[in-house]
């Protein structure tokens, strides 16, 4: 503990008590991100069982879609001689990541079926594709 005596002796300490706080600070804020970069394996599994295990609701023709996809896949195709548990589970697991990855693909997919099923113009584009551009743009307008 610092003996203070003087006016001045405080002024110092207090100048001396504020760099003590900047400094420690600085060693918390790196300490936090440093947590941060050891956690992210972790997260990155958490985020991995959290798609697994819980369905995205949006997109429900593409969705019941896949869901017939996979059904007809998976159960009765690669797993057929499976135990009937796995038979159970993994559908369930594909059914629910699949959905999480159809959600964040949505567009493009949409973009690639209009481009199989339209008629293409001059440049190779799809005119469905085109139309569907179009509207967007008027929207957004």
């Amino acid at each position: 503990m610092t003996k203070i005596n003087t006016y001045q002796d405080l002024l110092r300490h207090e100048e001396q008590l504020e760099e003590l706080l900047k400094a420690q600070k600085e060693l918390l804020v790196e300490d936090f991100h440093q947590l941060k970069e050891e956690m992210k394996p972790a997260q990155a599994a958490l985020s991995f069982i959290s798609k697994i295990t819980t369905r995205e609701k949006g997109n429900f023709f593409i969705g019941q879609g896949m869901n017939k996809l996979i059904d007809l896949v998976v159960k009765k195709l690669v797993l057929a001689k499976a135990g009937w548990l796995t038979r159970l589970t993994v559908p369930f697991f594909i059914k629910n990541y699949s959905s999480h990855i159809i959600a964040s693909h949505k567009d493009q997919w949409i973009e690639k079926l209009f481009s199989w099923l339209g008629h293409t113009n001059g440049n190779g584009k799809a005119e469905a594709a085109r139309a569907y551009e179009k509207e967007t743009d008027v929207a957004d307008q």
